[in-house]
């Protein structure tokens, strides 16, 4: 009995883990990209309580730890980026591409072929710019509100040294406990904190297909499903990669329709449920991503009270918790887009121009990023023929 428990405990924490460590960050992403507070938190609902039933759908049919997560890197593009012309239904139209192109890279094996044949260096480079300015926000929220900003700092930092896979969950209750005592939310804020799920009608743009779908989709495959592929595979599964594409692709498809952007493999969450201190028994493992599922749903609840409560946060403070979740991320980042020396100058210029946040056109800048990049490393193969 001690060994079934063992698997229930490890999918509660991977959820727990995933759940607190960046629900802020996306519904910041959903605010950033025009939704309403009531939008924002249909996202997250729907992103939760699908994401769940997938990763229980797909763990119960292969019996391996297949655990899902939503696009953390995708939500600091959407922040990058901003709010679209159009509002936030051309965001939706936006994620609902990016769905599709997922779905297509599960279907036509040439177009995941392409897709993979991305130089790591460039993409990684791309989420790096996307994240610097976020990951300055604790910085930033130190020197403008010390009194609110240092005790989260100071508390992750203790954290991280002493229990590392608490950090982020440690910082968000410190940062609830601050609100709570400095600013008190509104009358009536939560006066109905029953799940709601909003439908939105997608619209679209070509500077949204450009400049959030394509960039979204990129980073989506780049680093969280080719990593999250490779957790798997050191863990001794190999999962058929096609059908896990086309199912969440069609889940993030579904998702889009109530607010929500793209959910994806799982990378670092990954490694609590398909690594040995899930179970000894590998062939018992997937009772921990199934269960992470289960929890995802239940989760998925709090939705409502999530978006009221960020909603009534110091803005920069929640940036600042953004910016420590994302930390790890963004180091991560760097250091793949530098490994190779040859790729290294085109790398940089992705990552220089992904960071300056200008957009020609109404374009993002990650997708500018990307193509300055490429045509860099085109540049230097040609000499090098």
């Amino acid at each position: 009995m001690g060994l079934e428990v063992q698997p229930l405990a490890a999918g509660l924490l991977a959820a727990l883990v995933g759940f607190a460590s960046t629900f802020a960050v996306v519904l910041q992403a959903l605010a950033a990209v025009g939704a309403t507070r009531a939008q924002a938190a249909s996202g997250l609902l729907a992103l939760l309580v699908v994401k769940g039933a997938v990763a229980i759908f797909l763990s119960l049919r292969s019996r391996m730890p297949i655990s899902l997560a939503w696009s953390t890197p995708g939500t600091a593009l959407l922040i990058a980026t901003g709010m679209p012309v159009g509002g936030f239904p051309v965001a939706v139209g936006a994620f609902l591409v990016a769905s599709g192109l997922v779905v297509a890279a599960g279907l036509w094996r040439p177009f995941g072929r392409a897709v993979r044949a991305i130089p790591v260096s460039l993409a990684s480079a791309m989420l790096a710019g996307v994240l610097l300015d976020l990951c300055l926000a604790p910085v930033r929220a130190a020197g403008a509100m010390p009194t609110l900003a240092l005790p989260v700092v100071v508390a992750w930092a203790l954290a991280w040294r002493f229990a590392r896979a608490y950090a982020i969950p440690i910082a968000v209750l410190v940062t609830a406990v601050i609100v709570v005592l400095a600013t008190p939310l509104p009358e009536g804020a939560l006066a109905d904190i029953r799940p709601h799920a909003v439908f939105v009608m997608p619209a679209f743009t070509w500077s949204a297909l450009v400049g959030i779908a394509l960039p979204l989709f990129i980073v989506t495959m780049a680093s969280q499903n080719i990593p999250g592929l490779a957790v798997l595979n050191s863990n001794g599964y190999h999962p058929p990669v096609g059908p896990i594409f086309v199912a969440t692709g069609l889940a993030s498809a579904v998702i889009s329709f109530f607010g929500g952007h793209l959910v994806n493999l799982a990378a670092i969450t990954a490694a609590l449920c398909a690594g040995p201190d899930a179970h000894p028994d590998p062939s018992r493992r997937w009772i921990a991503a199934a269960t992470a599922g289960a929890a995802y749903i239940a989760l998925g609840m709090t939705a409502t009270f999530a978006a009221a409560f960020v909603a009534a946060s110091p803005p920069l403070l929640i940036q600042a918790v953004a910016g420590l979740a994302l930390l790890g991320s963004f180091g991560a980042a760097i250091q793949t887009a530098l490994v190779r020396e040859d790729e290294r100058v085109p790398a940089i210029v992705t990552f220089v121009t992904a960071a300056s946040g200008i957009s020609p056109y109404g374009i993002g800048a990650a997708f500018w990023g990307l193509l300055a990049g490429g045509a860099m490393l085109v540049l230097a193969r040609s000499r090098r023929n």
